[in-house]
């Protein structure tokens, strides 16, 4: 994939390929150096990556025998959506290469003969009317995100102390910690070999001390763009560098007024643009220094030690270990990475941390046995960690707040013998959950689909109790599908445009005490943005006792610390998933780590999903591609020989073959595709599903009124919804019932067509019926969580377009989640106790 940044599904370090070349030195690819291909579809490069996702090759050649599915779902990048932004840089820089691609030609629909039951698996939209009643999900999400800058600003300044430890580390990490010290001290270190320090005294573990809490958001104004001027002046110098001009208005948004001026004092500046790699900002070096620019510039070595590390956090790390930046480093021509690393230390860029190890059995044997010769004064091992100061600093924020939650008692409303009948009118883990909540002020809730029926309890019992409860949902579709559960008809958008979710209600005990009214369920972002909810008290917290966040796995770490410091004293929170599902698109994986570090109580739901759906997602979670008994074409499996009839066969599944066989509309159809290249990703699908169910010229922006579409608010949001019309304003949009307006500038970056999804825009929705297409080329990206997220998506009916062989089975039974380096853990282990 050409126009996307660099795939966030590989670890950084092992994804970086140093070149034949060393960058800054020999004629390098130049920005907008041709070669990449632009998509298939016909708009330009990246525009659908731009949209919320990252592009993966699709690989499809998983075959179903007759006991297995072999079903290659190629994993996606955990930062898939969130590298929009990023994708939208690229694609300017790519098209100015001018290079362009045939569009795939969407095979005819004939009879749906081929398909193989599965028993042995292997309207219109709102025009717009209401959109002032509410705020919108962008201003929601970018006033969300005006409060975490808030905070980290407040976190900057309380960091006044230095980095504890280390004393006796030697080597690369000994001069890291003295280049931090002097930093914290104001001089800058040279980067040079450093004296061993005097080991650093311990500084005590500080008191829980209650941070000040964010002030209510107001309404966020709309986006102002750079002055004319200042676009204008980059242009110039873009220009003279042979970037493309397209990039100037997000430089000069990036830049600030001295943009210009920064471009030309510091050409690599140009990395910071989202999308634009290494090898095109030496490009742009070269032709604005010429002989002054080579491979050992200072600048150069901090621009590419930043870039790698917002490389790492769209693939979900928030920090890296020191050894792997600097080889990751010399990988891409920095010819002293260690120095690098020191130089951007200096400037403020980054942050380091040292972080200590658990010792093995037989290092604590061997220490603690008795001898009279041990050293008491020997330091525990550490790892020294670097990361971008944003991310760095929101863990901390979350961990101090998660640690006053679990650690203080929850506010006592209701007797303790009302909290057990509560519990007592409850069954099985649903009851467990109510008790573990009465008694403290963090709880985790594991468990599948079923699953939900407990804390739709846990909050009716919280309501009746006289406790302000709550749910929320990271976004519309998980929120509209626990409202149907929750009975709560005002949280559920009326628009006849939208998918409502197919899922029985599950018969939910209910406490035997009057309700007097029910809880209500809200999205996350508009939640912590005062758009939904209860709002904010006269201190900034959020007014209410108890809160269930939902889709748990799907919080990053500055969504996860902007939440935990909005929740007053005394506040219950829950935090329920399936820990089997995807990972954030963004860093962190809070629920992961949070089950590791076992600091709060776990209640894990004994509700199986029922069916031969559910049999088949409970199997993959636990690593079993199992045959499960499909009477009633719960599963079909449609085998295929390459990309071009998978595209074939998913039209006529969509357009035909469900809608007669199964009885599911194609509007309730949703697929779902491991990437966006490839002849079978989401822009070949799409175009060929467009092509059948809503053909039309695409007169706005590719678009046309009664198109289904994914729109993105802003990067790592997807929303679905549907075109209604299109004017001077904009591309007027239905999105989970709220009207929105894209303005025209904004819609290549943020619109996508959204017949087909991939796994990561789907988490947190579930649909009648889904289509799973596993083209052949998508067999080395599988994992176990992108085939149980997509298998997972259907509610009545899955039908698997396979292609990809036996590589289904392995990555079931092989290939796992792949692991991120976070701090969390080590954050807490000091502040809370581990549970019993």
């Amino acid at each position: 994939m050409s126009t996307e940044p660099e795939p966030a599904s590989e670890d950084t370090a092992d994804a970086v390929d140093a070149g034949p070349e060393t960058p800054g030195t020999g004629k390098g690819a130049e920005p907008g150096a041709a070669g990449d291909e632009a998509p298939a579809d016909g708009r330009a490069p990246g525009a659908e990556a731009a949209a919320g996702e990252a592009e993966q090759p699709t690989d499809d050649g998983t075959d179903i025998d007759g006991t297995d599915i072999d079903d290659s779902a190629g994993e996606e990048a955990a930062g898939e959506e969130a590298a929009g932004e990023e994708a939208a840089g690229e694609a300017a820089v790519d098209r100015a290469a001018g290079a362009a691609a045939a569009r795939p030609r969407a095979g005819e629909t004939d009879d749906a003969g081929d398909e193989t039951p599965a028993a042995q698996p292997g309207g219109e939209s709102a025009d717009g009317d209401g959109a002032a009643a509410q705020v919108s999900e962008t201003e929601a999400e970018l006033a969300a995100q005006r409060l975490v800058r808030e905070r980290i600003e407040r976190r900057k300044a309380e960091k006044q102390v230095p980095i504890d430890a280390g004393g006796k580390l030697s080597g690369t990490a000994a001069d890291l910690l003295a280049a931090v010290r002097a930093v914290e001290s104001g001089e800058k270190p040279a980067a040079t070999v450093f004296d061993d320090p005097e080991p650093a005294p311990r500084r005590p573990a500080p008191e829980q001390v209650r941070r000040p809490r964010p002030a209510p958001a107001e309404a966020a104004p709309g986006p102002t763009g750079p002055a004319p001027e200042t676009v204008q002046s980059v242009r110039r110098v873009l220009a003279e560098g042979g970037a493309p001009e397209t990039l100037a208005p997000q430089t000069a948004a990036l830049l600030g007024e001295g943009a210009e001026e920064a471009l030309r004092a510091d050409p690599w500046q140009l990395l910071r643009v989202g999308g634009v790699r290494p090898e095109q900002a030496d490009g742009f070096a070269r032709a604005l220094l010429g002989a002054a620019c080579g491979p050992d510039d200072e600048r150069r070595g901090r621009a590419v030690t930043v870039w790698l590390l917002e490389q790492a956090a769209l693939a979900g790390h928030t920090a890296l270990e020191l050894p792997r930046l600097t080889a990751t480093l010399a990988q891409r021509g920095v010819p002293d990475p260690d120095a690098a690393v020191q130089s951007t230390l200096a400037e403020g860029e980054v942050l380091a941390f040292q972080d200590a190890l658990e010792e093995t059995d037989a290092r604590q044997d061997d220490t603690t046995g008795g001898a009279e010769g041990t050293d008491e004064d020997e330091e525990r091992p550490v790892r020294v960690l670097v990361g971008l100061e944003r991310y760095a600093l929101a863990e901390e924020s979350l961990a101090d707040g998660l640690a006053r939650l679990a650690n203080s008692a929850p506010k006592q409303d209701g007797s303790a013998a009302d909290w057990e009948r509560a519990a007592a009118s409850a069954q099985g883990s649903a009851a467990d959950l109510v008790r573990a909540v009465a008694d403290h002020g963090l709880v985790l809730h594991t468990g599948g689909e079923s699953s939900l029926a407990e804390p739709v309890a846990l909050l009716h019992a919280a309501h009746a109790l006289g406790l302000r409860a709550w749910a929320a949902a990271p976004g519309p579709l998980g929120r509209d599908r626990f409202a149907a559960l929750l009975g709560d008809p005002s949280s559920v958008p009326q628009s006849p445009d939208l998918t409502t979710p197919d899922v029985p209600v599950p018969d939910v005990p209910v406490p035997d005490v009057p309700v007097p009214d029910v809880p209500a369920v809200v999205t996350l972002a508009g939640l912590l943005a005062g758009a939904e909810g209860p709002g904010r008290d006269a201190d900034g917290a959020l007014d209410l006792d108890l809160l269930v966040v939902l889709d748990a796995p799907q919080l990053d770490v500055e969504a996860g610390a902007l939440l935990a410091e909005s929740l007053p004293d005394g506040a219950r929170l829950v935090l329920a998933g399936d820990p089997a599902v995807l990972g954030s698109v963004g860093p962190g994986r809070i629920f992961a780590d949070l089950l590791a570090a076992r600091v709060c109580p776990q209640i894990a739901s004994r509700r199986p999903d029922p069916g031969p759906l559910g049999e088949l997602v409970s199997g993959i979670g636990i690593g079993e591609l199992g045959q499960v008994e499909a009477p009633g074409k719960e599963v079909v499996i449609v085998p295929v020989r390459d990309a071009g009839e998978a595209v074939h066969r998913t039209v006529q599944l969509v357009a035909d073959s469900v809608p007669r066989a199964i009885g599911v509309p194609t509007e309730e159809t949703q697929v779902i595709t491991p990437g966006h290249g490839g002849a079978a990703g989401t822009r070949a699908l799409n175009a060929a599903l467009k092509e059948r169910l809503n053909p039309g010229p695409g007169r706005f922006g590719g678009f046309d009124p009664g198109d289904r579409v994914a729109y993105s608010p802003v990067p790592g949001r997807t929303l679905p919804g549907r075109v209604v019309k299109a004017d001077a304003d904009g591309l007027h949009l239905s999105c989970a019932g709220e009207a929105v307006v894209v303005p025209k500038e904004r819609v290549e970056q943020s619109v996508r067509h959204g017949w087909a999804l991939t796994a990561h825009q789907a988490v947190g929705g579930r649909w009648p019926a889904v289509v799973v297409v596993l083209p052949g080329d998508a067999a080395q990206g599988l994992s176990r969580p992108w085939i149980y997220t997509a298998f997972g998506r259907a509610a009545r009916h899955l039908s698997v377009v396979h292609g990809v062989e036996q590589a289904l089975p392995r990555a079931v039974a092989e290939v796992p989640a792949k692991p991120r380096t976070t701090r969390l853990p080590v954050l807490l282990a000091p502040q809370v106790p581990v549970a019993g």
